[in-house]
């Protein structure tokens, strides 16, 4: 098993280590009475309150066009996407993680190392390229591994 750094763990590309902390990583999850192609197909859709919108979201052939279709803003945003897109990633996130229990053990073996999502395209969920970001799904990733090892960050 790649074991990580003690430190901090960097994660962006699907292909590159630690790929699977990514979104986009192909691990289906079954939440809310419906199986997932990956977290990212289940995020983009919880943007829309529409039914028709969410189906097409979730039927979306790759992750990268769930997330081209969570991004149009033709479709009406929910209203309250603000106060809970966090919830709803860290749903999304929880759910793959105990739901694939090698991808459990990948993120255990991280230790107590900071995740990173790395990338210059989001400084929100990542941290910007330049670690200016908010890093919010390694802080998410973070609360999950702590939540499966039973601390308090769940």
């Amino acid at each position: 098993m790649l074991m990580a750094s003690p430190e901090e763990v960097r994660f962006y590309s699907v292909h590159a280590p630690f790929g699977e902390l990514s979104n986009f990583a192909p691990y289906p999850i079954y939440l809310r009475d419906k199986r997932w192609p990956t977290s990212e197909h289940f995020f983009q859709a919880q943007k829309f309150e529409d039914a028709a919108s969410q189906e097409e979201i979730r039927r979306a052939r790759t992750p990268m066009r769930a997330a081209e279709l969570g991004r149009d803003r033709r479709r009406k945003l929910r209203r309250d996407w603000e106060s809970v897109k966090g919830a709803i990633m860290r749903e999304a996130v929880e759910a793959k993680f105990r739901q694939h229990r090698e991808l459990a053990e990948l993120l255990l073996s991280t230790g107590s190392a900071r995740l990173v999502e790395h990338t210059a395209n989001d400084a929100y969920w990542g941290d910007g390229g330049d670690g200016s970001g908010r890093n919010e799904l390694g802080r998410i990733l973070m609360a999950v591994r702590d939540a499966l090892r039973g601390g308090a960050g769940g």
